[in-house]
């Protein structure tokens, strides 16, 4: 296990900083701060160790009819860090569960960060139910935002042909 305050790279960090890999028992470098405000959230969004995305809970109960579209509270607001964007999607259980498909972009962009900017989960009833609060309906992740990018036209694209739409798997 690294010592307190040294990163893998050997390199000084912050204990607070770091967080403790339960997997590895390792101290890990965190690299981007995250700042989030309380709003009504039971639960703050849940890092599991070694996990790719968040998990993130409803802030109270929540009811539905077949063919509504609802909108979660999840109770926070947040700052993301400069240049990423946060991409929401339901947890592989949810429409198992509760009958709800994901029924919004998912995206939440970076200025989207005031003190009132509740995130939100949206989905679409395909039956009648309930959430309760506390319950993790959705995950997220933060990504980079796209890099300035020109398209160029051309004649011809000189790569192998998969077999266009519906090919993969065949």
């Amino acid at each position: 296990m690294s010592n307190p305050g040294e990163a893998k790279e050997g390199k000084r960090v912050p204990i607070e900083d770091q967080y403790l890999d339960h997997m590895n028992s390792e101290l890990i470098d965190c690299r981007e701060i995250i700042y989030i405000k309380k709003i009504s959230a039971i639960e703050l969004p849940t890092i599991f160790p070694n996990g790719n995305w968040i998990d993130l809970a409803v802030a109270r109960d929540t009811g539905f009819n077949p063919g509504d579209f609802v909108l979660f509270p999840l109770g926070f607001a947040m700052q993301l860090p400069e240049g990423y964007e946060s991409h929401i999607l339901p947890r592989s259980s949810t429409f198992k569960k509760y009958g709800l498909l994901h029924a919004s972009s998912g995206l939440i962009d970076e200025s989207y960060c005031g003190n009132n900017d509740e995130w939100l989960f949206g989905a679409y009833a395909t039956r009648s139910g309930e959430v309760k609060a506390g319950t993790r309906i959705c995950q997220f992740r933060i990504v980079q935002i796209m890099p300035p990018i020109k398209f160029v036209e051309v004649e011809t694209l000189d790569n192998p042909d998969r077999g266009g739409y519906g090919s993969t798997g065949r």
